[in-house]
C-alpha cells in the first residue's frame, strides 16, 4: 500500500489536532506522564519553541487533510552544556497505529536533524512498550538506563527506559 500522507513542519493551525492526539495519550496511555488533559492555549506555549531551522523540530503527518501523527525534538535539559542533546517524542493517532507511520515520521525527523548541531537524541519510554522500543531500536537507539518506578499513573508506579542515538 502506497503511503499517501504528507509530511511537513507543523504550523499553528495544527494545534487543535496535535492537542487532541496528545490528550488521547494523557487519558488512555502511560506514554506520557502528564495526567490532566492540556488546552490548546497550553499547547501554544509548547509549540512556540519549535522552528524548522532549529534543533527543535515538530513534524506532522497529514492524510486527507487530517493530522494523524507527529514527532518532535525538544530540549533535553535546561543547562547550557546539554544544548546539543535533544529528547524525541512521537505520537500517532490511535486509528493510524501499526501502519508504519511511526517509522515514516522518524525517518523524516532524523533526516531534518542532519543539518543541525544535535549530537545526541534521547528517548524516555514508559514500560512496558515493546512497540516503542522496537521503533527506537530500528532507528539506531541503544538502551542506556532504566529508572525503576519513576512515575505514578493509573494507580501504579511505572518504570522508564532511556535510550540514546548518536548523530
Amino acid at each position: 500500500m502506497k503511503d499517501r500522507s504528507i509530511y511537513r513542519y507543523a504550523e499553528e493551525r495544527d494545534l487543535p489536532a496535535l492537542t487532541e492526539i496528545y490528550n488521547y495519550y494523557i487519558l488512555n496511555s502511560t506514554a506520557t506522564f502528564d495526567v490532566n488533559p492540556v488546552s490548546i492555549e497550553q499547547r501554544r506555549i509548547w509549540f512556540s519553541h519549535y522552528a524548522p531551522d532549529s534543533r527543535y523540530k515538530l513534524i506532522v503527518a497529514e492524510h486527507e487533510e487530517q493530522i494523524i501523527g507527529y514527532t518532535s525534538t525538544s530540549k533535553f535539559r535546561e543547562k547550557e552544556a546539554y544544548a546539543q542533546s535533544v529528547e524525541s517524542s512521537i505520537y500517532i493517532h490511535p486509528e493510524h497505529q501499526k501502519k508504519g507511520l511511526g517509522a515514516a515520521l522518524y525517518a523524516r525527523l532524523f533526516e531534518a536533524l542532519k543539518d543541525t548541531d544535535v549530537h545526541r537524541v534521547f528517548a524516555c519510554i514508559t514500560l512496558p512498550n515493546e512497540a516503542s522500543i522496537a521503533l527506537h531500536t530500528r532507528f539506531g537507539f541503544q538502551q542506556v538506563g532504566r529508572f525503576s518506578e519513576a512515575g505514578y499513573k493509573f494507580g501504579e508506579y511505572r518504570d522508564v527506559l532511556w535510550m540514546e542515538k548518536a548523530l
